[in-house]
């Protein structure tokens, strides 16, 4: 998928005027790419209009103009736009009692270990490859920005299975989601319009 370049970027009093508008679309389109799997994991499928929201905003946020400090923040988010075959998500771990966030996350340790986040395909797995340094063998953090790498056989696969999911097997946590025809629909499109 292309990555992002500056000229791309609305000045921060442009982006004011259309940012309702903006925003409003692209939580319609992040609708399609969360996928919830079980009470506390859910991943959000990104691409470039969710990648160039997210640099709007944080630019917004942080009121940053200068051209050298706004490429730097395209340089880190341009991370996060997944590659030709391949899929980009943001994993969160949503725990809403404050009591049990603790509790939960520590449950949870080792989630971003091999083969424990993945798609189920038919019979075929594509797992999650996890960026380093969010966890350690004591503690976890609650947003992950994983990968799944596709090889064209899963992608066939994926396009012509009529029931796939996204699992977390995981010893303390061991659940699945279906995922929708309308999420399988924008992660093809990913899969299918890579460069």
């Amino acid at each position: 998928m292309k990555k992002i370049e500056i000229e791309e970027l609305h000045p921060l009093a442009e982006y004011e005027k259309i940012r309702d508008s903006f925003r409003r679309q692209i939580m319609e389109e992040k609708k399609k790419r969360r996928i919830q799997v079980g009470p506390y994991v859910s991943l959000t499928f990104e691409n470039r209009e969710t990648i160039l929201f997210q640099i709007q905003e944080m630019l917004r946020v942080e009121r940053v103009e200068d051209p050298v400090k706004v490429q730097e923040e395209i340089d880190v988010y341009n991370d996060l736009i997944p590659d030709e075959g391949e899929l980009s998500a943001t994993l969160f771990i949503e725990i809403t009692d404050e009591g049990k966030v603790k509790e939960i996350l520590d449950r949870l340790i080792g989630i971003d270990r091999p083969n424990v986040v993945y798609f189920q395909i038919g019979k075929k797995k594509v797992a999650a490859d996890f960026e380093a340094g969010r966890s350690t063998e004591e503690k976890i953090s609650a947003v992950h920005y994983v990968r799944f790498k596709w090889n064209p056989t899963s992608v066939e696969t994926f396009r012509s299975e009529k029931e796939n999911y996204l699992v977390v097997e995981h010893p303390q946590y061991k659940e699945r989601a279906l995922i929708s025809e309308a999420t399988k629909k924008a992660l093809l499109e990913d899969l299918d319009h890579a460069e």
